[in-house]
């Protein structure tokens, strides 16, 4: 695995001038925050060496670097799922790379199923927290201490300082954004009405088939994380409706100006 990230590290670092500290995971529905990103190069993902390509509809596969507002970013406009056949390690690769090339903090978007009754389709959830439902965990196997410890603390998966200034930046600007736990899942099916109660019950405010091994690798390498949701959908009790990828990408887009005002201006006010 090492020689692995240092081999695609290394293509990347051959192809791009200057490095950020910044990245971005952009979900289903969400890659238009690219056109807000003051481009320099654009690598497709079928370029670069030992990368997976993602096969869903909604991302794109393309590595993007620029300038959102005055920070140097690097954007993942299209990510890759452990239903799509990937195992944990070659879903969470590109984390790695960010890592070997000098990313500090990573921001994460998804779209996802509210559980939570006070929820509305479109609303921004902050992450404060996750519970991993996934059936296989992206560090199991050997561990490489120069990527992390053994046993990594989480107590503090998404930070605090992050979701402190978002909230201002959501609130000076008149967004209504909520705060919840993320459940990740394996997927690919959209939840039944019993799933969505046992997902609440257990604490979770909403739902989704991503996120959540990303988040896992990037603290595990010491990495500051933020993460939001789109809640394009509700699997509230009793109100429970039928939901298509079609209709998951349309509440996505819809939601995604008020997401890449938070993300751009957050991105901009945090000291590194």
């Amino acid at each position: 695995m090492l020689e692995k990230i240092k081999e695609t590290a290394e293509y990347i670092k051959s192809r791009v001038n200057e490095l950020p500290k910044t990245a971005i995971i952009l979900g289903t529905g969400l890659g238009e925050l690219v056109n807000h990103i003051e481009i320099s190069t654009v690598i497709p993902y079928s370029e670069i060496p030992n990368f997976p390509v993602s096969t869903v509809e909604g991302h794109s596969g393309k590595l993007i670097f620029g300038k959102l507002g005055n920070k140097l970013i690097m954007a993942m406009q299209g990510r890759f799922h452990f239903y799509e056949g990937y195992c944990m390690q070659q879903v969470t690769f590109p984390v790695r790379v960010m890592k070997a090339l000098g990313v500090k903090t990573l921001f994460v978007s998804n779209a996802s199923g509210g559980m939570n009754p006070d929820f509305r389709i479109g609303d921004l959830m902050i992450i404060t927290d996750h519970i991993n439902l996934f059936p296989e965990h992206p560090l199991r196997g050997k561990n490489y201490e120069e990527l992390g410890p053994r046993f990594p603390e989480m107590s503090e998966a998404y930070s605090q300082r992050l979701i402190a200034d978002a909230k201002k930046v959501a609130a000076e600007n008149g967004i209504r954004v909520v705060e919840g736990v993320y459940v990740g899942t394996q997927g690919p099916t959209f939840e039944t009405p019993a799933e969505y109660r046992y997902f609440h019950r257990i604490g979770g405010d909403a739902v989704g088939m991503s996120t959540v091994p990303e988040v896992i690798v990037a603290r595990h390498g010491g990495m500051e994380v933020f993460g939001i949701s789109v809640i394009t959908d509700l699997g509230v009790e009793g109100i429970v409706e039928k939901v298509s990828h079609e209709e998951v990408q349309k509440a996505a887009s819809a939601a995604e100006p008020k997401m890449t005002l938070i993300m751009k201006e957050l991105i901009n006010q945090f000291k590194e």
